[in-house]
């Protein structure tokens, strides 16, 4: 791969994301927002690495003895593309010869994000753990994916794998489903503001569908790129969401301030009891 391919900044770094080898921790923790880095790193015992560069935010630190990465990825697939392939080519390409490494490392991405309910059993300010991603963007045309065939959903969608964690150990409740990745957050989720949208997910419908046992539970932007791009790499993905909106019932949070600090805090304690 040539210097227009895998760019570097002038002091070495990857270039949108603005790290080194050194500053990535074996887990990673993506979240969109970057006001939400430091709502992780403040459960850190210590932070050593603090970079930003336009919305990629990273922070680096221990916590409970475990090195552990955050960094805002901004929202929807198109960043995902670009976060995950620089933190791999970070982790799996030597940046002096601009060739992958012999010996391949495997990253735990894990995203801490929100989403929308469409499941009349997941509530608002419940946590739900992506079992399985379906792409409704279009990112996944452009690598190596398993398309589907399913009447409630566009042509183009895919379908990721499973997540390879175990959640026995996870503090708090959660519900597990299929989480829908949409290219958008008005009209590709249904809202309707003015612009009139051509296509609409059946979101009164889609909860009575299931795959491998999974319901569909809930939407957001970014958690069917994490599953895809960790699959084709090499890592291991899992995308835990704050449920903000419950939109079979049309309502929202009124405290979704705790409930993202009640999910951090139980991600941070799941990722310490891991081997």
């Amino acid at each position: 791969m040539n210097a227009a391919e895998l760019i570097l900044n002038p002091d070495g770094s990857i270039y949108h994301i603005n790290l080194l080898p050194e500053d990535v921790a074996p887990t990673v923790i993506l979240v969109g927002d970057p006001g939400r880095v430091p709502k992780v790193s403040n459960f850190f015992n210590t932070i050593d690495v603090i970079k930003h560069k336009r919305e990629f935010i990273t922070h680096t630190g221990w916590f409970n003895q475990k090195r552990i990465t955050v960094i805002s990825t901004g929202i929807g697939t198109d960043n995902i593309d670009i976060v995950i392939n620089e933190l791999d080519a970070l982790v799996n390409i030597d940046l002096q010869t601009r060739m992958p490494k012999e010996k391949l490392t495997s990253l735990n991405l894990i995203r801490i994000g929100t989403s929308g309910s469409i499941h009349p059993d997941v509530h608002v300010d419940d946590i739900a753990v992506t079992g399985l991603a379906v792409g409704t963007d279009a990112i996944g045309m452009y690598y190596d994916h398993q398309p589907m065939d399913h009447r409630l959903l566009p042509s183009w969608a895919y379908l990721t794998r499973r997540y390879p964690f175990d959640l026995r150990s996870f503090p708090e409740p959660y519900k597990e489903g299929i989480t829908v990745t949409c290219p958008g957050f008005y009209g590709p989720q249904g809202r309707i503001l003015r612009a009139q949208a051509s296509y609409t997910l059946p979101i009164d419908k889609l909860h009575e569908v299931e795959i491998d046992d999974l319901p569909f539970i809930n939407l957001e932007m970014e958690s069917s790129a994490i599953y895809l791009f960790a699959e084709m790499l090499g890592h291991k993905a899992i995308s835990f969401n704050d449920i903000l909106a419950q939109r079979l019932e049309g309502k929202f949070s009124g405290k979704s301030a705790r409930s993202m600090e009640v999910l951090i805090h139980a991600v941070l304690r799941w990722i310490t009891s891991m081997e």
